[in-house]
């Protein structure tokens, strides 16, 4: 853990001082400070061991930095390890997340695995590259964070993707299902964790480019066009444009349900939901 503030002074020696990067950054840890409370995230554990996924995207970036700066000040007490999945995409530039992180003083980890390969190989043309490739990242996620002891894997979704994510489900696969901000995977023995799960994207992106993150594209789902999900988050933002905090109200929903008011029976005994002093014999 971070016992001074040079490695933060380094952390944010480029970004911008004005008020408004300040109120930012000051946001972004609150909201993150709030969900790992809120959701418990470090229950059970005095210090956590975390394995935090850098893609090389905006998301990812301001997650460890969020996550750093909470460290920084006191506010969360984890081990961080890094790691980024090089997946043997054509092009991708392998010098950046390296360089960037050995400015950071933070332990890192860049595995590589060609599972690019296998995912163009198996997709049937025109279809979604994103499902396979989530997949087989994941699997090799898990298999890094128990190589270093951690009980995490820790990701950088936002609350709009939690929102898109429920807007699929609800008009592709027919069920009320978002992205939780904790969730234990199918072995038992480890976390993922969004701390980032309350924050906005667009707050995300203006502190992104506060920041100047040595962005990498993703030339997987990032290059395709006319995905589901692109359709959803272009649904939201006209939404939102018309009915500014439209996108809040609806994520509240998600933390504010009503199993009574909904329709499914395991959810909600309704064959036992009868009137005071009803007989079933009468």
């Amino acid at each position: 853990m971070m016992s001074d503030t040079k490695p933060l002074s380094r952390l944010f020696s480029n970004a911008p001082d004005t008020v408004g990067f300040r109120r930012l950054r000051k946001r972004l840890a609150r909201q993150a400070e709030e969900a790992i409370n809120r959701y418990g995230m470090t229950a059970g554990e005095a210090q956590p061991r975390w394995l935090v996924c850098l893609s090389g995207g905006k998301d990812s970036y301001a997650l460890l930095t969020v996550l750093l700066d909470l460290i920084a000040q006191g506010r969360l007490s984890a081990d961080l390890v890094a790691c980024n999945l090089d997946q043997g995409q054509p092009g991708f530039p392998k010098h950046v997340l390296p360089d960037y992180l050995e400015t950071l003083d933070i332990k890192f980890r860049i595995e590589t695995k060609d599972t690019y390969s296998t995912v163009i190989e198996k997709t049937p043309e025109g279809a979604t590259l994103c499902s396979l490739c989530s997949r087989l990242r994941r699997g090799h996620l898990y298999r890094v964070a128990r190589e270093e002891g951690c009980s995490a894997i820790v990701l950088g979704h936002h609350r709009d993707d939690v929102l898109e994510t429920f807007f699929l489900n609800l008009f592709f696969g027919g069920r009320l299902e978002a992205m939780p901000p904790k969730l234990l995977n199918d072995e038992g023995d480890l976390l993922t964790l969004r701390p980032l799960a309350l924050a906005g994207e667009e707050d995300i992106a203006q502190f992104a480019r506060a920041m100047a993150y040595p962005i990498i594209p993703c030339t997987l789902c990032g290059s395709q066009d006319g995905l589901q999900r692109q359709h959803v988050k272009e649904m939201l933002s006209r939404w939102e444009e018309r009915h500014p905090g439209r996108k809040e109200t609806i994520f509240r929903a998600l933390s504010t349900t009503r199993p009574g008011h909904l329709l499914d029976p395991e959810l909600f005994d309704f064959i036992g939901l009868r009137p005071v002093g009803h007989n079933a014999d009468h």
